[in-house]
């Protein structure tokens, strides 16, 4: 049962001296509709028809009401607040990219929750979430495409918070979109096999992440189907960019004759594009460069890099509406399918 917003009479800072703050039952009143279904027209919790909606809104804009969030709170017991958090260092995460991943998933994730008039906050890579988090209250979280022991998931598990994973979580969680790995890897595979490389490694960071395990084992075998001797080159990735350079450069030593480089982080991309200038291998003249997040990293990359789309903003908001559905009490799938991912091909592996 819903039940309208309590908001006390009291005097609302806008108003002039004396004047009552306008409440929902005002709001009914001068829209000819019930105070119930002014609250659901405000809360988003049920659907009210776009004619009621419209009465509504023109009575709230006519008596310059404001709903009095702090009442409702206390009376729902919700914080009306949800995080999204990620545990990737920051030495990929940040830079040149300023969060780019992180940040093009808030963006739409944000909308989505204020819709329903629920505020996102936005927790970047921390080491100790229980101690930084703890006095915080939360309504549910969004975890972007954690690592094995992911620090957020005991946190989140610990204080029964409702979490939807972007991306595939290792442990128990509410749900997960899934960011179709297997796909994006074929795509990238593909790409460079059909520009012609038949030498390239495989750039991955050294923390345990399901998209990580999907790559390498999608890499070997499709090296196994061309005849290539697979190269898994690991770079931690808390030394970012540089790391991915020195990896590369070592590799180049070994290897003068490569033809490709599959990274799936825009960070070890652009490492390698580093060691690449440095060893002068053309791009894509004699080394095609791909990866799968098509960032500020990516498009600012000379030559831009071929990426994939991975549609960040549609993902964020099926994971947001689903992780504000558990909230209010209702099923989700434990699965929810992604949009298929789409090359974005660029000058860096571009066929002769």
């Amino acid at each position: 049962m819903d039940h309208p917003e309590s908001d006390q009479p009291e005097r609302d800072r806008g108003a002039k001296p004396g004047r009552r703050r306008a409440t929902v039952v005002d709001v009914a009143r001068l829209a000819g509709v019930s105070a119930g279904t002014v609250s659901n027209a405000i809360n988003g919790k049920r659907r009210v028809d776009p004619e009621t909606r419209a009465r509504v809104e023109a009575a709230i804009d006519a008596l310059a009401y404001r709903p009095n969030i702090a009442a409702r709170g206390i009376r729902t017991g919700r914080a009306n607040t949800i995080a999204l958090v990620s545990s990737m260092a920051a030495g990929v995460a940040a830079g040149p990219s300023r969060l780019g991943f992180l940040m093009e998933i808030a963006g739409a994730a944000a909308l989505a929750a204020l819709e329903r008039n629920v505020a996102l906050v936005l927790v970047p890579p921390i080491p100790d979430p229980e101690t930084a988090l703890r006095a915080v209250p939360l309504d549910g979280a969004l975890l972007v495409e954690p690592a094995r022991n992911d620090p957020f998931l005991p946190f989140l598990a610990v204080r029964g918070i409702p979490t939807v994973s972007i991306g595939a979580a290792y442990g128990v969680v509410s749900a997960q979109v899934d960011l179709n790995y297997d796909k994006t890897v074929d795509l990238l595979m593909d790409h460079l096999i059909e520009t012609g490389a038949r030498d390239f490694p495989l750039l991955i960071g050294t923390s345990a992440r399901r998209y990580y395990e999907v790559f390498e084992a999608r890499y070997r075998a499709r090296a196994a189907q061309i005849g290539m001797v697979p190269q898994v080159l690991r770079i931690d990735e808390r030394l970012g960019e540089q790391a991915a350079a020195q990896v590369v450069a070592r590799h180049l030593r070994t290897r003068p004759g490569l033809d490709g480089v599959l990274a799936p982080v825009d960070a070890l991309a652009t490492g390698a594009m580093m060691a690449l200038r440095e060893a002068r291998k053309a791009v894509p003249a004699e080394v095609r460069v791909v990866t799968r997040y098509d960032g500020l990293r990516a498009r600012s990359e000379t030559p831009q890099l071929t990426a994939v789309d991975l549609h960040l903003e549609t993902v964020a908001r099926t994971a947001a509406i689903a992780l504000l559905e558990l909230i209010e009490g209702r099923s989700v799938a434990p699965i929810l399918p992604g949009p298929m991912p789409q090359l974005v091909m660029r000058a860096s592996s571009r066929r002769n």
